[in-house]
């Protein structure tokens, strides 16, 4: 890639996330050369000043309606990372002025029908432009998709194998979903209700790997007791996203965890008729479509710093013998968490991964950045990857 201006832009950073990602560039990567991306300046430099940072960090106006100034915006810069979702509504011109450009670029998508376009429309284009497109890099679904390479390699290096059946499951969390996951939540069901060949898309856990369908998935979608882990599970909202996203990193991994690959989250409830209870309450909770939070809104800073999460992977390979990787975070997942992610992301790329190591296309974080974004993660952003068993 040629010299740029600019080793990361944050696009939306007048936004609620687009803010805390900002925040943590300030406060940690100092030495990086970044910018602020949004419609107003004005705004733009006013939350600058609200968060502190140097009255020198640049501002640019860049509008998702206004494609020249997208293609500008990916013209100065080595990785744009972007908040502005949902990303149906206002992401593909940003896609396709950095695959043109050779831009890389990160986002914290959950939609599958759009993830669906942007591979079949951009894919091919990044390949010969040399950028890296990632989608998923927040809470969605780095944390999970890490999650499972990691406990992979462990098994491999182990054993010579992958495990051809693996439970990613959540044994605690607090923290909020962010306004624009139910934003987005909110915008797929409706280019559901109105196209029945996206509603395909969303149920078909190989949406995301075109020309590869694997064997038949466990649905996760009611409580179920898991007798080999001591405990009742109950669905898991984002496993819908996640489980698509980790079929797709197998894929582009050519397939290292196995063409045969069984994959399924759901959350722990604990045993017995106090975990069995705890799981109907979960599966019952629709406060997602009944009382989304709304774009732009989030939660406190003590909120932020008191939210956690902690999730179990696990398999069992030829032997009989079960391994196990935990993952956990040290802020609440859909915010504090989430815009540390986002933020080593577009770094990662920039500054850990050759395009001899991950050349253009579109990807997802393991097979883009995988050991590498695991250091960075664990050396910067509060995770910890733990080879339990």
């Amino acid at each position: 890639m040629p010299n740029r201006e600019f080793d990361v832009v944050v696009f939306g950073a007048t936004g609620f996330t687009g803010r805390l990602v900002a925040e943590y560039l300030a406060a940690q990567h100092s030495d990086v050369k970044w910018a602020m991306a949004g419609r107003s300046e004005d705004k733009l430099a006013q939350v600058r000043d609200l968060m502190g940072a140097p009255k020198d960090t640049p501002l640019i106006v860049a509008d998702s309606d206004d494609g020249a100034s997208l293609d500008a915006l990916a013209a100065r810069t080595k990785a744009v990372i972007t908040t502005v979702g949902p990303y149906q509504l206002y992401g593909e011109p940003l896609v396709a002025a950095c695959a043109a450009a050779g831009t890389d670029y990160v986002d914290l998508c959950g939609e599958p029908a759009w993830m669906v376009d942007i591979i079949g429309r951009y894919d091919a284009a990044a390949k010969k432009s040399g950028a890296r497109i990632v989608l998923s890099c927040g809470f969605d679904s780095i944390p999970f998709d890490l999650g499972v390479y990691h406990l992979q390699q462990q098994a491999i290096e182990a054993t010579g194998a992958p495990l051809p059946r693996v439970k990613g499951r959540v044994r605690k969390m607090k923290g909020t979903f962010s306004g624009g996951t139910a934003a987005s939540f909110a915008e797929s069901m409706k280019r559901a209700a109105k196209d029945p060949e996206v509603l395909g898309w969303l149920r078909d856990p190989f949406a995301l790997t075109p020309g590869f369908t694997g064997p038949k998935q466990p649905h996760g979608m009611k409580p179920i007791l898991e007798e080999d882990l001591g405990s009742w599970s109950a669905p898991f909202i984002m496993a819908s996203i996640n489980t698509k996203n980790i079929h797709r990193s197998n894929a582009l991994l050519g397939h290292r965890y196995g063409e045969d690959f069984v994959y399924d989250e759901m959350m722990l409830t604990g045993p017995g008729e106090q975990g069995e209870q705890m799981a109907n309450h979960v599966a019952s909770d629709n406060s997602m479509a009944t009382n989304p939070p709304k774009p732009g809104e989030g939660p406190s800073l003590e909120e932020r710093e008191t939210g956690f999460y902690d999730v179990m992977f696990t398999g069992v390979d030829a032997s009989g013998k079960r391994h196990t990787v935990g993952v956990t975070g040290d802020k609440d997942p859909g915010y504090g968490s989430t815009s540390k992610m986002l933020a080593e992301a577009g770094l990662c790329l920039v500054q850990d991964m050759s395009r001899d190591a991950t050349p253009g296309g579109v990807y997802t974080p393991a097979p883009a950045m995988g050991e590498a974004l695991i250091a960075r993660l664990t050396k910067n952003a509060g995770l910890t990857f733990t080879l339990e068993s």
